[in-house]
């Protein structure tokens, strides 16, 4: 299929950049048929926040044993990119580390495994299981260093020619009268020909959505610079990850350029430990006790977060972990009540424009990252769909 001139690509105005809408944003520029901007208050590049959950991700990919079937698909097709792009080599190979990851449960697994097409994937013999755990599997994935792979979201998005702008609305209605016009004077980009919705848990309180479905899961990390860390390890409890240990391939790149001027040993390499699952809690801060409990249950499941050279010399404690501790994570995930949000919505538009599709793509809790490129080319698929409608309503 040729490529449509500039002039006649439609107009797509993506509202959010965390991880799904950045995805969807990049997605949909490949497509070589949209002129694509992004509108978020907050970016990759900015200060950590509250506001931005992206960017608190642990994160690995692990797929979920789950009867929601849309959710299993997304979730098989994220995992088969990301694998890919994850090859030696690949352009966004510096994103991503390639680990074992063992899973320990405190029940038994049911004959119906959706881990079993993971690569290198086995069940635990009893031999093999930590004290506590009744079943156990093992297998490789992949953890993805959330900082850097965000910002090469982003990259590779502008470099296919797409627009971003910081701004914050408060009504859908003010993107669908105005575009991105609002937020550059001057701009003569006409009004959008669609919106694709990934605000995340600020589907909650924008107008013209207003959610009340959407509500926080709080999870709270502790990180720990421990380079001789290379594989993962979760223990489940009730079918739900208590605790979890998640390498990733380098530390943020920003504190990077912080702590070689004022550390001789950078917080490289760091593990991510956690974690909780706690619903509607909205408190923004990391809470002391938590963390403390969080460092000593990590340690439980994971006595090799302990430097090497303690743990030859002396049964190590979680003391002796606690100066390698370079920080502590706090996210607010956007979970929503009946699982992600992927549908049209046609809303009317001004001076006779007709309605203008409105696609949403939020709710994705904790599993953002797994599912996003899944869900972004059901986007792509609704996008389609739509202007299909349009074009037969107009001849």
């Amino acid at each position: 299929m040729s490529t449509p001139l500039p002039s006649l690509r439609k107009n797509i105005i993506v509202l959010g950049a965390g991880v799904v809408g950045l995805t969807t944003a990049l997605r949909i520029q490949e497509q070589g048929r949209y002129k694509v901007t992004i509108v978020a208050d907050v970016l990759p590049s900015d200060p950590q926040s509250i506001k931005y959950t992206s960017q608190w991700a642990g994160a690995h990919h692990v797929l979920n044993v789950t009867d929601d079937t849309v959710q299993s698909r997304l979730e098989n097709e994220t995992f088969d990119t990301m694998w890919e792009m994850s090859q030696p080599g690949s352009d966004a190979e510096e994103c991503f580390l390639r680990v074992p990851q063992t899973e320990y449960f405190s029940d038994v697994r049911g004959a119906k495994e959706p881990l079993e097409s993971m690569p290198e994937f086995r069940r635990l013999a009893d031999n093999e299981l930590i004290p506590g755990a009744v079943s156990g599997i093992t297998f490789h994935t992949l953890t993805i260093d959330t900082p850097i792979y965000l910002n090469y979201l982003l990259t590779q998005f502008l470099g296919l020619g797409g627009r971003i702008f910081r701004g914050s609305i408060q009504h859908i209605n003010q993107i669908i009268e105005g575009g991105s016009s609002i937020f550059k004077p001057g701009d003569n980009t006409n009004p959008p020909d669609a919106i694709v919705v990934c605000v995340g848990i600020g589907a909650r309180f924008l107008g013209g959505v207003e959610d009340k479905n959407v509500y926080p899961i709080r999870g709270q990390t502790v990180i720990v610079r421990a380079p001789w860390v290379r594989f993962g390890r979760t223990l489940y409890e009730n079918n739900a990850a208590m605790t979890y240990i998640i390498p990733r391939r380098s530390g943020d790149v920003r504190d990077l350029h912080l702590s070689l001027s004022s550390n001789p040993n950078p917080p490289l390499v760091q593990i991510v430990i956690g974690g909780t699952r706690v619903a509607d809690d909205w408190y923004p801060k990391p809470r002391p006790e938590i963390s403390r409990d969080i460092l000593e249950r990590g340690f439980a499941l994971c006595p090799e977060l302990a430097p090497p050279e303690i743990r030859s010399t002396h049964k190590p404690t979680v003391d002796d972990v606690l100066p390698h501790v370079v920080g502590e994570g706090c996210g607010l995930r956007p979970a929503r009540k009946g699982g992600i949000r992927m549908e049209t919505e046609w809303v009317e538009g001004v001076d006779g424009r007709g309605k203008v599709p409105v696609i949403h793509n939020y709710g994705h809790g904790g599993f953002g990252y797994q599912t996003s490129w899944g869900s972004a080319d059901v986007v792509i698929e609704l996008l389609c769909e739509a202007f299909d409608t349009l074009e037969a309503q107009e001849s």
